[in-house]
């Protein structure tokens, strides 16, 4: 009977709920891209270029001195093709409310064998060599990219609630979007109230990137963020906007009692929760046949995250930097001109600037201190840009989290045909803040130390990291399905095999073995239906 009563008010609510229902929208995307590195990864994964007990004393960071590129020809080439396909369904309802829901699944083409079980991807159905088939065994294959629900004309008013797991892409995606590549995208968990009216739309929001509890009482990962845009000053345009991540896990070390007393009572150990603010502006817009786009945005606020990934040994014991700060700018400028001519050749001209910070060398008086504190290097923080210089440099370990860098770049693009576009574009590289190395000497591919122990005796780095050149064509077969190759190639400079900390927000260490050229190619297509 109870079960009788359960479906009987089921298909009550089902009833209800199909009567309220205005429309259905159904859709979805098909990304496919194929991808090879040649003379960029070590063969073998991350690899020391020196040993850590050949720069004692130095704070060197998360990752020590190692890195994941080579750019010598004893490295191994990367090659696959990645598949994105993602479905959406969108329910109106009365009242202005609706909700929206995609599924996401992405792969590689083939069985594909990761370091750990969650990325391994078994999708090929059969063992051709003892003939057994098989159901695919991929693992996390669908997820749901988005579920949210939305209200609009809130009460009447211009004001747009969104509730639940949603995509956020404010302006072109610099600091805060969507994308970690063109088949990788993510979404953020929380609640975004949209104003907008004519010329002025105001976004506030609050996600939650990361939960604790009950483990911690206040160790979450939350994500705050404002964004104006005014659009009524004729030929520009302007975005202001403040982001402000605070994190409030706990990266103290558990020690016994006694310990913990001290480490009090000296303040060693001691960090507080991250409070990470960026205030940034854009400004973008034309006149005539010139174009331009100009974001700026500065950080500040306390960095004890990464200083806790700083620590060093002394007389104390090994602690990180519990008073790090984020103090830095970034830029990135473009300014076009169309030629109303033939092709409609645009020619364009930039630069991005990312402020690094390099504190890892230490003076020969904190050499002899044993009871020195440690100190972190905090670089501009790149968020959750969805925006990345090139497929070489910004795209490996994480895309758009190249930072303590600055660009020169310079380009044309055209349109030869009604469904053919195709470009061409040059970027000039150099590290911001460059890494001081020990004195060695070169044996090949190995770097000797002199002076291994003596680690305040330093040499200062090159910074130049090269010229990497892109050129792309892309085809509009459709107004739906289109094809775009393209080829990046570095002319590699001595600031690659001297590396410096330049990936990972300016944590990782980008350093060769060499310093020979490299390639990048790719072939890349899509539907959206």
């Amino acid at each position: 009977m109870r079960r009788v009563l359960c479906c009987l008010v089921a298909l009550t609510l089902a009833g209800s709920a199909y009567a309220d229902l205005q429309n259905i929208e159904l859709g979805g995307v098909i990304r496919i891209r194929g991808r090879y590195w040649h003379q960029v990864l070590n063969a073998d994964g991350r690899q020391a270029r020196i040993s850590g007990g050949q720069a004692p004393g130095r704070p060197v960071g998360p990752y020590g001195i190692t890195s994941l590129v080579d750019f010598d020809d004893h490295g191994g080439d990367l090659s696959f093709v990645e598949h994105r396909t993602a479905i959406h369904v969108k329910a109106d309802f009365t009242d202005e409310v609706s909700a929206f829901i995609e599924l996401d699944a992405y792969d590689l083409w083939g069985d594909t064998w990761g370091p750990a079980p969650e990325v391994r991807d078994w999708d090929f159905r059969s063992n051709y060599i003892t003939g057994v088939d098989s159901r695919a065994t991929t693992i996390n294959d669908v997820e749901v990219m988005q579920s949210y629900i939305d209200v609009n004309e809130l009460h009447g008013y211009p004001v747009r609630l969104r509730i639940g797991r949603q995509e956020l892409v404010m302006g072109k995606g610099w600091l805060v979007g969507s994308q970690i590549s063109p088949c990788l995208h993510m979404s953020y968990d929380g609640i975004r109230l949209t104003y907008g009216v004519d010329d002025f739309v105001l976004d506030a929001w609050w996600a939650k990137l990361a939960e604790n509890s009950p483990l911690e009482e206040d160790g979450d990962v939350d994500f705050y963020g404002i964004y104006g845009t005014y659009k009524a000053l004729g030929p520009a345009d302007i975005s202001l906007y403040w982001l402000y991540i605070r994190d409030a896990q706990a990266r103290d070390m558990d020690d016994v009692f006694t310990i913990e007393w001290l480490e009090e009572l000296f303040g060693f150990d001691q960090y507080d929760p991250t409070n990470l603010h960026t205030v940034g502006l854009r400004v973008w817009g034309g006149c005539d046949a010139f174009d331009y786009n100009l974001e700026l945005a500065y950080q500040f606020g306390n960095a004890d995250a990464v200083g806790a990934q700083f620590p060093m040994w002394s007389f104390w014991g090994t602690y990180g930097d519990d008073d790090a700060d984020f103090d830095a700018w970034a830029f990135d400028l473009e300014v076009g001109y169309t030629f109303d001519v033939n092709w409609q050749p645009r020619v364009f001209l930039g630069g991005a600037y990312f402020e690094g910070e390099d504190n890892r060398d230490i003076t020969f008086w904190e050499w002899l201190n044993l009871s020195q504190s440690s100190s972190a290097s905090v670089s501009f923080n790149r968020l959750f840009s969805a925006k990345w210089y090139t497929s070489i440099f910004d795209v490996l370990g994480g895309a758009g989290n190249m930072s303590n860098f600055y660009q020169v770049r310079a380009g044309v693009s055209a349109r030869p045909a009604e469904k053919i576009e195709m470009g061409l574009m040059a970027g000039y590289f150099v590290t911001d803040e460059v890494f001081d190395w020990p004195p060695y000497l070169r044996i090949g591919r190995v770097r000797v130390p002199f002076a291994p122990a003596m680690s305040f005796w330093t040499r200062d780095g090159e910074d130049d990291l090269g010229v990497i050149t892109h050129i792309w064509m892309k085809y509009a077969y459709s107004e739906d399905w289109w094809v775009k190759i393209g080829w990046e190639h570095l002319f590699a400079d001595d600031g690659l095999y001297d590396g410096s900390f330049v990936k990972q927000n300016g944590l990782d260490l980008f350093a060769g073995t060499d310093d020979a050229d490299a390639d990048y190619l790719y072939f890349d297509t899509g539907i959206e239906f």
